[in-house]
């Protein structure tokens, strides 16, 4: 059990304990289910030992829309998976987001220092109906799917709330996605409806991407209607190519101006359907092949999301409510359900360095941001760079940092007390893509430790597991779940027989959620996440696969072969490309360009290598399979477990000690 900081970095104070929402639930369990709940402690196990009246507790004081149906709320309890939440609910996502009227902001927008909108509650209620009259016309029912490539602006969460309005399912990609990435993703699930923008702003520079969409909307034919929005202002020009390069389907494309804009106001709709409904389509890394589409239902992440923005984040109505993120990663579906909290969102897309470093405290500061989230690679290239926002920002109302992608180093949890703010609920997340949400994150009753999670949500069983998956009180091993819990996926798009589902959280250890983290306990209850123990790529807290990275690789004729892993390194986690180049050939920084470009336009700029290596052999299974496991353990110098299973074990040399990997 690590020790981590001996002395808490902060603690919070009897009154803001005695205001949070954390405080008035563990009184509302107490008198409601008649059991003890004196601390977070008596709350989690009441929570995980009776979760039926724990997610039922939390229905009612979150105030969700619907019908909660009648008891059982939970079916099936000792099958995981296969446990069933409020099999009789009925409840619609979008209306739990839009529950909150008026002028008051909803959404405030930056994109770099381009773009700036505000949007009002009653505004956007008004936008969502009136999209949904164009999904509508489209014949958009529940269960169809719409696919988008947009950037993080309120057209996007208007959609992706249209869309849930009607049970369709929202399944999105960042627009700096190559067109190989996007089909991985997109065409798998055969969108009705896609919903593009033009183009985007990153680091100062305008990037079209007309050539992109035009391509990736012909190798879509299930698309039927394309919504096309004017990021850069070049949304006509685009629809007229949409529409041309498709002569036998008139209007296939229309822009949002058109469809949306020049609408009158329309009040919108909401079916009330089953609280399984398919809500999202997120994606797998991709480690074996194309990305796996990953099934989320409306009910499960709408009371997770409230369980973590309610009671762990202590967000309230009328909070400013700030995620750094991409519609590439799941933490933009976690900020999205904030509108659920009644917390307005601030939404920035570009990068966090343009015009200067100072700009997301810029959008912090000139908004008021109660809970600023973030990555902690991001945390980290603030204190090398020596910005200290304490001192050039005022930052008055903020409560709490959240940092999630890869563990936050301790010395980043100094820098945030040091140089951000020093009272202050800094909170270190992890969980993914595969429940949309975490395992374990903030507390806002309990203080903060140097290098430590506080510890597990409420209503999961979290817990750090050895291999024949006991309990391990000390000492890394895998980060286990030992209960159902609602944001569970219902499976896997595609996936009919539910196999590759169980393959993938289950088989390790039956029963068990097994996650793919080291992990270990702290003696304050806390938790430490040492990084990914599959071979899973995670460089700057974004889950990328390996395959994604071959078939870029694949495609240059001056390359045999190649084998990729994540690094550890300086608190993150960087990807490693090793290459076999074809007689004749050598490594020069021609081809080291050639490769990152082709893996840049083809995947996306988060799978471009941070070091390319040439080597002459790579370790292969018996079946033929190279084995990336087992480089990544030689490089990072672990034990290799099972070396009789190689072909040619005494290919692992070649990757040892190497002098390229140790700066």
């Amino acid at each position: 059990m690590s020790q981590a900081g001996s002395q808490p970095l902060w603690s919070p104070s009897p009154e803001r304990i005695g205001a949070s929402n954390l405080a008035r639930f563990m009184a509302k369990v107490s008198r409601d289910a008649g059991v003890a709940v004196a601390d977070y402690d008596d709350l989690h196990r009441f929570s995980v030992a009776d979760p039926a009246r724990f997610w039922s507790e939390l229905w009612d004081f979150a105030g969700v829309v619907g019908d909660k149906g009648a008891e059982p709320y939970l079916v099936d309890a000792d099958k995981m998976p296969g446990a069933r939440f409020f099999p009789g609910a009925r409840l619609n996502f979008a209306e739990n987001c839009l529950q909150q009227r008026g002028a008051g902001d909803a959404l405030v927008f930056w994109g770099e220092d381009k773009l700036r909108r505000r949007m009002s509650w009653d505004e956007l209620r008004s936008e969502v109906g009136r999209l949904q009259a164009v999904f509508a016309e489209a014949g958009i029912a529940p269960g169809d799917r719409v696919g988008a490539v947009m950037p993080n602006c309120p057209q996007t969460t208007v959609a992706a709330l249209t869309a849930a309005s009607l049970g369709a399912v929202w399944s999105s990609c960042s627009p700096d996605f190559g067109v190989q990435g996007v089909l991985d993703r997109l065409a798998q699930v055969e969108p009705r409806v896609l919903v593009v923008c033009d183009g985007y702003y990153y680091g100062g520079k305008t990037i079209d991407i007309a050539d992109k969409v035009a391509e990736i909307a012909a190798a879509m034919p299930s698309v039927e209607r394309i919504v096309v929005v004017p990021y850069l202002g070049r949304a006509e020009a685009l629809v007229a190519r949409l529409n041309g390069a498709q002569a036998a389907r008139v209007g296939r494309a229309v822009s949002w101006a058109d469809a949306v804009d020049k609408r009158s106001d329309r009040e919108p709709l909401f079916l009330r359907l089953p609280f399984t409904q398919p809500l999202y389509i997120l994606f797998s890394s991709g480690t074996t092949g194309v990305p796996k589409c990953i099934v989320h239902t409306a009910g499960g992440l709408l009371l997770k999301h409230l369980s973590e923005h309610l009671l762990h984040t202590d967000v309230k109505p009328g909070d400013r409510l700030f995620y750094f993120t991409t519609l590439g990663w799941m933490m933009w579906n976690w900020l999205a359900s904030g509108l659920a909290a009644r917390a307005t969102l601030l939404l920035y897309d570009g990068s966090p360095f343009h015009p200067t470093g100072h700009v997301l405290w810029d959008f912090a500061a000139a908004e008021r941001c109660t809970q600023f989230g973030t990555s902690a690679k991001y945390i980290d290239a603030l204190k090398k760079a020596g910005f200290a926002p304490a001192r050039t920002h005022n930052l008055a109302d903020l409560r709490a940092i959240m940092s999630t992608g890869s563990p936050l180093a301790e010395e980043s949890f100094d820098y945030v007390y040091a140089d951000i703010k020093r009272d202050l609920h800094l909170a270190s997340i992890s969980g993914g893509t595969d429940l949309c949400g975490c395992f374990v994150l903030g507390n806002p009753l309990k203080p903060v430790y140097r290098g430590e999670i506080q510890g597990p949500a409420l209503g999961l069983d979290a817990d750090v597991a050895d291999e024949q998956a006991r309990h391990m009180a000390r000492g890394k091993g895998e980060l286990v779940c030992r209960n159902p819990f609602p944001s569970m996926p219902i499976g896997f798009w595609n996936d009919s027989d539910g196999a590759r589902y169980r393959a993938a959280y289950f088989e390790r250890f039956p029963g068990l959620w097994h996650h793919g983290d080291f992990a270990e306990w702290t003696t304050h209850g806390g938790m430490i996440i040492h990084g990914r123990s599959d071979a899973t790529l995670n460089p700057g807290g974004v889950r990328i696969g390996t395959a994604e990275i071959y078939r870029q690789v694949e495609q240059l004729p001056e390359i045999q072969e190649s084998i990729v892993i994540g690094q550890d390194f300086a608190g993150d986690v960087r990807v490693v490309l090793f290459v076999v180049l074809k007689p004749g050939f050598v490594l020069d920084d021609a081809l080291q360009a050639r490769i990152r470009k082709q893996i840049k336009d083809g995947a996306s700029p988060r799978h471009v290598p941070a070091r390319i290596i040439p080597v002459v052999d790579i370790p292969r299974t018996k079946s033929g399979k190279i084995t990336e496991l087992a480089v990544r353990d030689v490089v990072m110098g672990r034990e290799i477990k099972n070396k009789e299973a190689l072909a040619n074990p005494e290919a692992l040399d070649l990757y040892r000690d190497l002098a390229e990997l140790r700066s």
